[in-house]
């Protein structure tokens, strides 16, 4: 039976909302720790392909440091008319990791002249479970479908930078506007992470 497990992330925005997803494992006892909680500053290069690669890449650098089951996670948005960009790049595609807010307006700068329809996105992400003591790796995967705005939403989310531009489609409303009801029925990062609990359990 695990006891402790360690979700892989220096976002305490990103910790907060795997924590709403993980809870079966809380209550079955398992404490659950963060990166802060050790004190660890140290990151793997993510030079996967894919952000499953990536999500794959820092589950196994983390569990393999800490000796801990270890879930990490990789996503970001993806636009069509990019072919996918920013992709694996969504927080370095100015080359660096930039601000929330140089995102935003890096974003609808390279969207200035793209009419609504061809404006469609998709946020993604990549789950994976590793243990290096079992050596015992799953993975998940999830996307929420919509478009990118022309604006950005008034209620912008610290550590999300393309949520204040995101529209989903199946509420049609801004990402960073839904209701906490509306958000935990599409959030694609806790769907995939309730699923991965399941092939745990």
């Amino acid at each position: 039976m695990i006891k402790k497990m360690l979700l892989a992330t220096h976002n305490q925005a990103k910790f907060k909302e795997l924590k709403l997803g993980i809870k079966p494992l809380e209550e079955k006892g398992v404490k659950i720790i963060s990166l802060n909680d050790l004190a660890i500053k140290d990151e793997p290069d993510e030079i996967g392909k894919d952000f499953s690669e990536n999500a794959r890449l820092k589950a196994y650098y983390y569990s393999r440091l800490t000796k801990l089951p270890t879930i990490a996670d990789d996503g970001g948005l993806l636009i069509d008319i990019f072919n996918g960009e920013p992709g694996v790049k969504s927080k370095r595609w100015l080359g660096y990791e930039a601000s929330d807010q140089e995102l935003i307006k890096y974003t609808l700068k390279r969207l200035a002249d793209i009419p609504k329809d061809k404006r469609t996105a998709y946020l993604q992400t990549s789950l994976c479970y590793y243990d290096s003591l079992s050596e015992t790796c799953l993975e998940e995967q999830e996307k929420i479908k919509g478009y990118i705005a022309f604006k950005p939403s008034g209620r912008p989310t610290e550590g999300y930078p393309y949520r204040a531009l995101f529209i989903v489609e199946k509420y049609n409303k801004y990402y960073d506007e839904l209701t906490d009801k509306e958000h935990n029925q599409i959030n694609h990062r806790i769907k995939a992470l309730k699923r991965l609990i399941k092939k745990m359990c």
